[in-house]
This record gives structure tokens, sequence and C-alpha cells, in this order.
């Protein structure tokens, strides 16, 4: 069995009244690829913030590498190796591609030719090579999505947060991001996803969490959540999740 990389412990926060998260545990395995799927209003993204330290948890743990990481700064957290990107994409606008996945690069390289090179070489597992000398501001939604998870990739993570990387994107778009991130955790990169492309969770996770209303309420193989109840009734709906375990069984 493959060694734990992060574990959240009954984790909980609130912000005044409304209870966002309440008593998160879950563990992803070291060298997975998993996702985080629930309704909008969830409490995905704020378990994201409280994992790589950007909002603090009011209870439970988070341990990364074996190391007490909770509510550590967001920038202690990338040293370290875990790195998360940003459902809305805010590229550096003045800046060039290159320019931008540099500054990813910088956490952990000081040279400026050190990092242009190894934004060139980050550029092409996302592809990007051929926009390396294009302002950010000219790049497609598409393009954009695949700058941020550039800039990512940049810093030499470990463990690689997504926020809905696959969000505002068509059909075509997605079947060719699909083998991107694939690739990712095909390096030996950890993937913890969230993400509302069923056929994306279906086709890339090994394991999923199912969040409603701030509370896990599901978790195992896509095949397995897919058919509980509890998860059909919160997120899915009938015909849909009928339309995914039809696209299981034709796979």
């Amino acid at each position: 069995m493959a060694e734990t990389l992060l574990a959240v412990q009954g984790v909980s926060r609130s912000f005044g009244g409304l209870q966002a998260v309440t008593n998160v545990s879950l563990d992803v395995p070291q060298g997975s690829l998993c996702a985080l799927i629930g309704p909008n209003g969830a409490g995905k993204t704020t378990l994201f913030a409280l994992v790589s330290g950007f909002l603090r948890p009011d209870s439970g743990s988070v341990r990364f590498r074996g190391e007490d990481i909770t509510g550590r700064e967001p920038h202690r957290n990338a040293l370290l190796g875990m790195t998360r990107t940003f459902q809305i994409v805010q590229p550096f606008a003045q800046q060039t591609v290159r320019q931008n996945i540099a500054v990813g690069a910088h956490l952990r390289t000081a040279g400026r030719r050190e990092a242009l090179a190894e934004a060139q070489e980050v550029a092409a597992r996302v592809g990007l090579a051929a926009q390396l000398d294009k302002p950010a501001t000219d790049l497609t939604i598409a393009g954009r999505k695949r700058l941020e998870l550039a800039r990512a990739l940049a810093t030499r993570p470990q463990l690689l947060l997504l926020d809905e990387v696959l969000a505002g994107l068509n059909p075509t778009e997605i079947a060719e991001m699909i083998p991107v991130v694939r690739g990712i955790a095909d390096s030996g990169i950890t993937v913890l996803m969230i993400e509302h492309v069923m056929q994306a969770v279906m086709n890339l996770a090994q394991q999923v969490w199912v969040l409603a209303q701030g509370q896990l309420i599901a978790q195992g193989t896509p095949a397995q959540v897919t058919r509980d109840e509890r998860v059909i009734e919160a997120y899915l709906g009938h015909g849909m999740a009928a339309r995914l375990r039809a696209a299981e069984v034709l796979a």
C-alpha cells in the first residue's frame, strides 16, 4: 500500500454562522490521482484553502509528508512541495507565457536564465510550447488554464491541488486536457483535483471523495460513488448517474 502523502483529520471551518466544512478527514496516497467532487457551495474550495494554508481550520489537523502543517503559510507549504491552482485564473497580464511560468520556477531557481529555461520545459509538458512568447492576455480560456497549471508545475510540487482545471472548457478542450493531467500524475506527482466534469473524474481518478453541505458523504472509486444513493440525491441526479454507469460499461 502506498504511503500517505497528505492526511487531513477532522478539519472544520465556519464563517460567522455558516459551517463551511465539518469534520472532514481524508488520506491521499503518494503517487495517486484523486478527486474531490460535490455540488456548488459544498465546501470543496474551502477545504483546499484549509489544506494549502490560505485558511486556518477552526479544528482538526493537516499533515503533509508526515509533518503537521496545520495553518502554515502557503509559501512555506509550496517550499515543502504542495502547490495549488485556482479556479479563477489570473495571469500576470503584461508578461509573456514564458515569464509567467518562470515566476513559479523562481521558487526553487534563483537565476533568471535557469528559470526561463525551466519555463520552456514545463510549457512543453502542458502544450504551450508554441505560445511561449505570446502575452498572457492573448491566451484563450483553455490557454490560461494550461498556463495556471504550468506555473504550478514549475514549482516542482510533490502534491498538486487542481481547482477545476477543466472549468469553462468545451468538450474538445476537455478531451485535450485530460491526457495532460494524466501525464502529470504518471510523472510521479500526486494529484488531488476538484472537478465537476464527471466524465473526466471517471476517466482519471483512482479515489473520489464527495462533499455536500461541508460534510463528507461518500468515498471510494468513481464507480462506487456513482452508485451511492447519497451522492445521486445530493449531486449527480439519477439521469447523470445512469449515463456515467452506461459509459463505464461501454468502456
